[in-house]
Formats: structure tokens, C-alpha cells, sequence
């Protein structure tokens, strides 16, 4: 193999690396010898197909592989010789006019990775924000998880249903006289004024009493999701079974034993630690912000044009997957137009901050033990089916390119927690609403791909996510869902949320935003799912 080099400017090189055709010749013949064994030929005894009739019927794929590991272990001979280290895979051109029996003349360009002046951990300096569990968000808490498990109280017949109170209703919907599959429905449960039914549902239902029949006339949407619904006129005879009050959920130690806790201590005690769990995430996030502006300010370095591009693309195609889903997409998109060179900064932010936390997680002797590995690996598992795990398991551990994406999120977070112990840090007490601000006020980037120990540098696994107006409904306290669903296998399980943010939020760090503890909203019950549920 002989190596000319024909570039060799900023973080791009180029080579021509030129393969001997004794050398391809000598693999071929080397495969030859190791398959002539298992060749079977009439006339001939196993094992005693003559080589060259082994090369008559197996040559041209013979060739073609010999070629092709040729070219592969040339590449990395390069590498290593030239102590190359890549930031993307090489790109890699066989001339076109090759032809076998002749040398091999190979173009290989790439882009190397910086050098990174041994970076310095010492002088950093934090504030960390904490927030104090106040006795009434514990209380707050408690009362919601009673209303959504229905620990209400139950009116008496004369009581007329109001906003806020919970009706449990039997219901048969009908399009033009005649019952509809998915229209009927027993013992839902409806709160006047949740918009949980189509508009025009609950409100009819305000001032019914227990026992009472009502038919409801109602017109489903234009755009409801059951397109042979969509833009009807409807019917629904409704039997009220029961009122409860929604204002006065009871919170005694009755209520957290059908939870399976001891007593009313232990659930406030549980949603207390949960919610100083969820407070801590938020603290973290604000100084792992603070971490990582402190860290762009005071390095500058060239970062490969080609990690930038394909950091930008990845940021790109989210944006306008998101904008996709905004009411009015073509503003939003042109909107992203404006801003496209600011998120290119954004690309090179991220691409730096990526490159400078994998410098020091190695300078600093930082690792993802195997143990740590295997775990996560477990972990990601998980989301297959059950015949599936096992080939998914097989994968991450014979493609190191795999295992490089799955080690990359935590390799980043110890990283982070190394230079949070090397750091000057200071505390100060604030309220939730000020520890959200903070965050939500600071221009950061999106999230940093780190590449750590075995990452090859050709991928960016995290999906970055365009931030989003803010939802008008509030959303549950997380503590709360997290608290009823430990306790209470039975509830229904509380889907995770991340808060949202300002679209102008698009340029802060998204793995700050992933550390965040997510907001989480209780499941609807069975309702929604009925034809008079709204869609959403």
C-alpha cells in the first residue's frame, strides 16, 4: 500500500492510497484455500475441488470482497499511521477506470477532529437555585390525585349539578334515529366545564339531578376524527346515576390506605420527596446552563464543517417537523427562514460544547463502567418486543457505533457531574415560579453531542425538539401522577410531559431542557375515547 497525501488544510485531509494488485491477488487466493474445503463438485471427492475451479466459480464475488476488505483495512492502516482522528466517516473513491489485475487507486477525504488545548476545570463558578416544598403544594397535590381517583363526595338528589361538580352518567349516541358503534357508554365519569366532550355536551348538563334522563342534541365537529362522524348532527339519551362535588375531594388516612399507604402522612410525605425530586431536576438544569455558557465563553476552537452540517440538518428537519404542526405552518416556517443563521450557531455551538466535554471527560479519566453499560443497554431493550430484545441486545454489542449512541447521554451527564464537584458553588433559595424564569429567560443552544470514548463522530442520536407556545390548560403536578401511580396500581398511568417554552426558546440547550423534571397530565378516563369525546 503506498499513501500520497493531497490535502492538508484547517481540519480537512485528503490521500490517495494506491493497493497493489499483488496484493488483492494474494487475498483471493487466501479465501480460495479457506472455502475449497466446503466446495462440493460431482467428480470430485469433498475438499478436493481443485483451486482453480474454485476461482472459475466463485471468482468475480471473490474479487469484489477481496477489493472491498482491501480497501477497508487500507483506510484504518491510514489512520492509524497517520494518527488521524476522525471527525465524520471518511469519504472513499475507487477510480473509476479500475479494473482487476490491475493497482487500485483509492481517494479518501475526511475531516479530523481539533486539537483541543487541555482544557481547565478549575476557577468555575455556580450559583445553585433551590426551591423549598411549601406545605401547600403537598396539600395541592393530595387533593388532586383524591379528584382524579373520585374520592368525592356524592350530593343528594335535590342537588343540581354545577360547573365543577362530576357527573356519573350511563349514555347512547345517535346519528339520525339510530344507535352508532362506540356512541354508548356506562359509569363515565364527566366534569361540567372540563372540555372533555365535544363543545356543547357538558353544557347541557348543567342543573340535571341525580336520576334524571336528558337527551342532548349536539353537532360533531368538521373536523372530528371519526370521519363518518365529522360535521353530524347527533343525539345522546343520558341517565345521570350521581353528582359529586369536584371542591371537596376527602383527604383522610381512609383515602391513602385504598392507595395502599398507611395514612395520609406517608402519601404527603411521598409526594414531598417526589416534588423536591422534581425541583432538584430543575436546579440542575439552570446550573448545567450555567456550566455550559461558562464553558462556550472561554473556548474557541475550529469545529469539522461536516459534524456542523449534519448538527445543523438534524435541528433543521425538527423545526420543520414542528412547524408542520403549528396553526399557521407557512408563518412559522418562514419565521424559521429568518432565524436559519442563527440556528447554524447554534450548530457550532453545540458541535464545540459536544467536542470540548468528550476532551475533558477523557483528560479527567471519566468512563461509563461496563456495568453502567449493560444497564443501559437493559434498559433500551425494553421498548422492543419480547423477540426482539434479544437481537436488539446482540446488535448494540457487536456495532460499536450503536453502543457509542447509547453511552453518549451518560458519558455527557458524568461528565457534567465531574465539573459540578470541581466547581465553586453558591446556593440561593428562590420560588418555583423564579427558578422556571431562570431558566426560561437565558439564551443557551440545544443539546451538545458528546462524543465520548468508542464514538465514531457520524452520528447525533439526540433529536433536538423546536420549542412550543406554552399550553393554555395547566398541567398536574408531576409528584402527584408519579405518587398515584406508585401507590395505586390500579389508577391509570400519567403520561410524561415536558414543560413547555417560547418558540424563541429554540435556541437554548435542549439537554438542560431534558433534564428537567417533566410535567406529567393523568390519563382521561374511558370518555374521551367514546364518540362524544372531544378530539383532540
Amino acid at each position: 500500500m503506498q499513501t500520497v497525501e493531497t490535502l492538508n488544510e484547517g481540519l480537512k485531509r485528503a490521500y490517495t492510497v494506491t493497493i497493489t494488485s499483488k496484493d488483492i491477488d494474494a487475498r483471493v487466493e487466501k479465501e480460495v484455500a479457506a472455502i475449497a474445503p466446503q466446495v462440493r463438485m460431482p467428480g470430485f471427492r469433498p475438499g478436493k475441488v481443485p483451486a482453480n475451479l474454485v476461482k472459475k466459480m466463485h471468482g468475480e464475488s471473490l474479487q469484489r470482497d477481496a477489493l472491498n476488505n482491501s480497501i477497508q483495512d487500507s483506510i484504518q492502516k491510514l489512520i492509524a499511521d497517520q494518527k488521524l482522528r476522525p471527525a465524520m466517516q471518511p469519504s472513499v473513491e475507487l477510480d473509476e477506470n479500475f479494473e482487476f489485475g490491475k493497482d487500485a487507486e483509492v481517494k479518501v477525504a475526511l475531516e479530523v477532529l481539533p486539537e483541543i488545548a487541555a482544557p481547565s476545570v478549575d476557577g468555575l463558578k455556580l450559583e445553585r437555585l433551590t426551591v423549598e416544598v411549601a406545605d401547600e403544594k403537598v396539600a395541592e397535590a393530595a387533593g388532586r390525585i383524591a379528584t382524579q381517583q373520585g374520592a368525592l363526595e356524592e350530593q343528594a338528589a335535590s342537588h343540581k349539578a354545577a360547573e365543577g361538580d362530576t357527573l356519573v352518567i350511563d349514555f347512547v349516541g345517535k346519528v339520525d334515529g339510530e344507535a352508532f358503534e362506540g356512541g354508548s357508554a356506562q359509569d363515565i365519569r364527566l366534569k361540567i366545564g372540563s372540555g372533555q366532550f365535544i363543545p356543547g355536551f357538558e353544557e347541557q348538563l348543567t342543573g340535571v339531578k341525580k336520576g334524571e334522563e336528558k337527551t342532548i342534541e349536539v353537532t360533531f365537529p368538521e373536523d372530528y376524527g371519526a370521519e363518518h362522524l365529522a360535521g353530524k348532527a347527533a343525539t345522546f339519551d343520558v341517565t345521570v346515576k350521581s353528582v359529586l362535588d369536584g371542591d371537596k375531594p376527602k383527604l383522610d388516612d381512609d383515602f391513602a390506605k385504598s392507595l395502599g399507604l398507611e395514612s395520609l402522612e406517608k402519601l404527603n410525605e411521598l409526594l414531598k420527596g417526589q416534588i423536591e425530586q422534581e425541583h432538584n431536576g430543575l436546579t440542575r438544569t439552570h446550573m448545567k446552563r450555567k456550566l455550559l455558557d461558562q464553558l462556550a465563553a472561554s473556548h474557541d476552537f475550529d469545529v469539522p464543517p461536516s459534524m456542523v452540517e449534519a448538527e445543523f440538518e438534524q435541528i433543521w428537519a425538527q423545526l420543520q417537523h414542528e412547524a408542520g404542526h403549528e396553526e399557521d405552518p407557512e408563518a412559522a416556517l418562514k419565521e424559521m427562514e429568518a432565524e436559519k443563521e442563527d440556528y447554524r450557531a447554534i450548530a457550532v455551538r453545540r458541535v464545540r460544547l459536544g467536542l470540548l466535554l468528550s476532551e475533558i471527560g477523557q483528560a479527567n479519566g471519566v468512563t461509563v463502567s461496563d456495568q453502567e453499560m449493560n444497564r443501559l443497554i437493559m434498559q433500551a431493550a425494553q421498548q422492543y418486543s419480547p423477540q426482539d430484545r434479544e437481537r436488539f441486545v446482540q446488535y448494540v454489542r457487536q456495532d460499536p457505533m450503536a453502543a457509542a449512541q447509547l453511552r453518549a447521554p451518560l458519558y455527557e451527564d458524568k461528565v457534567v457531574d465531574f465539573l459540578f464537584d470541581k466547581a465553586e458553588i453558591t446556593d440561593r433559595a428562590v420560588t418555583r415560579e423564579e427558578l422556571e424564569a431562570a431558566i426560561e429567560a437565558e439564551d443557551g443552544d440545544l443539546k451538545p453531542h458528546v462524543h465520548g470514548p468508542g464514538c465514531g463522530h457520524d452520528h447525533h442520536d439526540e433529536k433536538p425538539k423546536a420549542k412550543k407556545a406554552a399550553p393554555k390548560k395547566k398541567a398536574a403536578e408531576p409528584a402527584e401522577a408519579e405518587a398515584e401511580a406508585e401507590a395505586a396500581p390500579a389508577a391509570e398511568e400519567a403520561p410524561a410531559k415536558k414543560p413547555a417554552a417560547k418558540k424563541a426558546a429554540a435556541k437554548k440547550d435542549e439537554a438542560v431542557a431534558e433534564d428537567a423534571a417533566a410535567e406529567e397530565k393523568p390519563k382521561k378516563k374511558a370518555a374521551p375515547k367514546k364518540a362524544a369525546a372531544k378530539a383532540e
